[in-house]
């Protein structure tokens, strides 16, 4: 196959508002010992693309990751920008975590039969020397060029060939979310029988917490915006509470009962956080992948310690975590849930669609 010289990508020139977005003309990545170049036929949008561009990361930002900064990034004044480990990025960056499509090239050291190989990426790039929690280095689309463009680069690990009748769009909702999601749900070992609290469970990860946990047998209770309810019942979600009723921990003991909740899977944060600890049983366990509504909620550690709680956080899914992500899917066990597609050289359009948060499920970028 001939490969061209140049190709169209966005490209991310600093932290800023959506003016920091520029269409352009780069060069198709050249490629290193082990890496495998993709032909991207289209790429979701999530948190993490936001959250880098408009600086959110940054230790000094205290506030939700409200729809303005979302538009417009944070205060120019701040002066710890970075990404989502707090290193400092380098720029022009190409972001997209969830690039599907065509292995069209190979580098050295990887065999040229994977040349032609349909493959979704995984978007933790691993040293396997470390230890299994510590593993992920760069994350695809922040620290290392992603799949918003023409063409992507990416060791031949991350790229997960996959055998399935979807169409590249549905493909491309999977990859950060649902193994975010998987995650979660490892780190708690959520199992049958159980009652699992979600929160944001509209978005990317928490609509597919709600797929995860019910194939695994676990009762969910739900939490969103009033008007997507009817949508995340769909999912399977067993009861719902709306987010506009404020007052979680009584919402929740009303439908189960005081402190029943075995687990809570939690990707807002924000001001109800010390309530999704109150609902928590003795022992009970929490994880987190996201803060968007608040990244330095008050704790009562009275609940924490009183209680045994146990407590994660996931930022960097593990390998085999992604290895049973594609199984699920090439079964058919979990469903994609993309909400609206957008042209590549509309991602600004995108970025402010997502930013509203009035769609369920993913965004997803066609190239």
């Amino acid at each position: 196959m001939h490969l061209p010289m140049q190709m169209k990508a966005m490209v991310l020139t600093g932290h800023g508002g959506l003016d920091k977005l520029e269409y352009r003309d780069v060069p198709v990545p050249a490629l290193a010992d082990g890496d495998v170049l993709i032909k991207v036929a289209a790429c979701g949008v999530n948190n993490t693309d936001i959250n880098t561009r408009t600086g959110w990361y940054a230790p000094s930002v205290k506030t939700a990751l409200t729809e303005e900064i979302g538009l417009r990034g944070v205060s120019a004044e701040a002066q710890d920008l970075g990404s989502w480990d707090r290193a400092s990025l380098q720029f022009p960056r190409i972001q997209g975590a969830d690039a599907t499509g065509t292995i069209v090239e190979v580098g050295p050291n990887v065999p040229r039969s994977r040349i032609g190989e349909r493959v979704i990426t995984d978007p933790c790039i691993r040293d396997a020397r470390l230890p299994p929690l510590s593993q992920g280095i760069l994350y695809f689309g922040s620290e290392y060029d992603g799949g918003y463009a023409e063409y992507t680069k990416i060791p031949s690990g991350n790229a997960v060939k996959i055998t399935s009748t979807l169409s590249d769009e549905d493909l491309a909702s999977f990859a950060c979310s649902y193994s975010t999601g998987e995650e979660m749900l490892v780190r708690v070992n959520l199992q049958a029988g159980e009652t699992l609290l979600i929160t944001g469970a509209s978005g990317g990860v928490g609509s597919a917490l709600v797929q995860l946990a019910k194939r695994r047998g676990a009762r969910v209770i739900a939490v969103g915006g009033k008007s997507k309810e009817q949508s995340i019942r769909a999912l399977g979600a067993d009861d719902f509470i709306p987010r506009e009723r404020g007052d979680l921990f009584e919402a929740v003991t009303e439908i189960v009962g005081l402190r029943e909740i075995d687990a809570v899977a939690d990707v807002t944060g924000g001001p109800t956080f010390s309530q999704m600890l109150r609902v928590l049983r003795r022992a009970g366990r929490y994880v987190s992948a996201g803060a968007i509504a608040g990244p330095c909620p008050e704790i009562d550690l009275r609940d924490l310690i009183y209680k045994d709680l146990q407590m994660w956080g996931v930022g960097n899914p593990q390998a085999s975590t992604f290895a049973a992500l594609v199984g699920y899917i090439e079964r058919g066990e979990i469903k994609p849930l993309v909400a609206r597609t957008f042209a590549l050289s509309e991602l600004r359009e995108a970025h402010t669609e997502f930013v509203s948060k009035k769609h369920v499920g993913k965004i997803v970028i066609k190239i």
